[in-house]
């Protein structure tokens, strides 16, 4: 099986259907492929056996063929809406069974689709299937030429509680203590600014606040650090020092891979990307939500939109209109006690409903591992 993932979000998403597609065919392997370096990361720690990563190869014919001609792949799922036309078209030749999954596209996208309806119909009737996210987004696919279009919802439902070294969790919860810590989570440009102005107020009412800053790139660590400097703050490093102590107010954490471990440790989350200075678009929510944080986001979430809007009716997660809304929310959360305890709560039990979707997508794949004269995949979790 190969199958293909836009970024971080989707891999962890896939991960669970990688294992069980193992799990049931003893002498199957699995190719997975990306076009992030962060993905190719994660993938590198958490891949089970027989099952490896490769980087997809550039949109050219003689690539494609090549790469194709070395893999082999008996069946396809393809969980990125970037849709590589020479890829997809190589793969109709073959007549590969290929499930389009988590498939969604913006009015805006729809439109430069539709001024070229015969290029669109060629690509996506090459899919066996499409499952999309939303009822618009299956109207968009069908308009398009898309056939056996199903909506399924968002495939980040399936991801399983990001993982963590249950050793270096206690070792860190012991140094903590019972301090109040929240995480600002998969942060960009702007947002380490906006953790700090936070920090700054917050710390005149909780003195012992622990205010933990994920980068979304840990290679970014360097620039952070000068930030903080220029501006005074005193912040440590968590690949300088691994376990904060009663004088850590600021902690950034430089590594890759380490939001399942501070999740647990905070309280609170906010979500990375929806303050941001370079346009926003939101991280997944849904997996603070899970590991029992409660959830607060900024205004720019149009990648995930649909989580956010689910979670935001049914009081999973707190939607913020303005950078300044952030610190007396915080506030507001830190000093009911009870409050917090039930917006975790709401997090929790929303991400934990959700959770039949894997199955659901599972069934909808039955007809593709048919094409492949594979078993059908069952939906039992380990």
């Amino acid at each position: 099986m190969w199958v293909h993932v836009a970024s971080v979000g989707e891999a962890q998403s896939m991960l669970p259907m990688v294992s069980l597609f193992l799990d049931q065919n003893p002498s199957a392997h699995v190719l997975i492929t990306s076009v992030t370096r962060t993905a190719a990361e994660l993938l590198a720690k958490r891949l089970p056996p027989r099952s490896f990563h490769q980087y997809l190869p550039v949109d050219r014919t003689k690539w494609v063929r090549r790469f194709l001609d070395h893999w082999k792949p008996d069946v396809v799922l393809w969980a990125e809406s970037e849709l590589w036309p020479v890829m997809v078209v190589e793969l109709n030749k073959r007549h590969l069974p290929v499930a389009l999954l988590n498939a969604r596209m913006s009015p805006k996208s729809f439109r430069n689709w539709s001024r070229a309806k015969g290029m669109a119909e060629q690509i996506l009737s090459s899919f066996t299937v499409i499952l999309t996210q939303t009822e618009q987004d299956k109207n968009y696919y069908t308009a398009l030429g898309g056939r056996s279009v199903v909506v399924t919802d968002n495939i980040k439902y399936c991801a399983e509680p990001l993982p963590c070294d249950a050793a270096e969790l206690e070792t860190l919860r012991q140094a903590i203590g019972g301090r109040p810590v929240w995480v600002y989570a998969s942060t960009h440009a702007g947002e380490e600014e906006l953790a700090l102005d936070v920090h700054r107020q917050l710390e005149k009412s909780f003195p012992d606040l622990l205010s933990v800053i994920v980068p979304r790139h840990p290679e970014r660590a360097a620039q952070l650090d000068s930030f903080f400097q220029e501006n005074g703050a005193s912040v440590d490093f968590r690949n300088q020092k691994p376990i904060p102590d009663s004088s850590t107010k600021l902690y950034v954490v430089d590594r890759l891979g380490e939001l399942g471990l501070f999740y647990r440790l905070a309280q609170i989350a906010c979500i990375g990307r929806s303050f941001s200075d370079d346009g926003g678009g939101g991280h997944n929510p849904l997996e603070a939500a899970l590991l029992g944080c409660a959830v607060l986001h900024g205004p720019d979430i149009q990648n995930l939109q649909d989580i956010y809007d689910q979670m935001d009716r049914n009081g999973a997660a707190i939607p913020l209109a303005h950078k300044s809304d952030l610190p007396p929310a915080l506030a507001s959360l830190f000093s009911d006690l009870g409050r917090l305890a039930t917006q975790r709560q709401k997090g929790y039990d929303f991400a934990q409903s959700k959770t039949h979707i894997l199955k659901t997508i599972i069934e909808e794949l039955e007809p593709v591992f048919l094409m492949a004269h594979l078993p059908v995949l069952k939906a039992e979790q380990k």
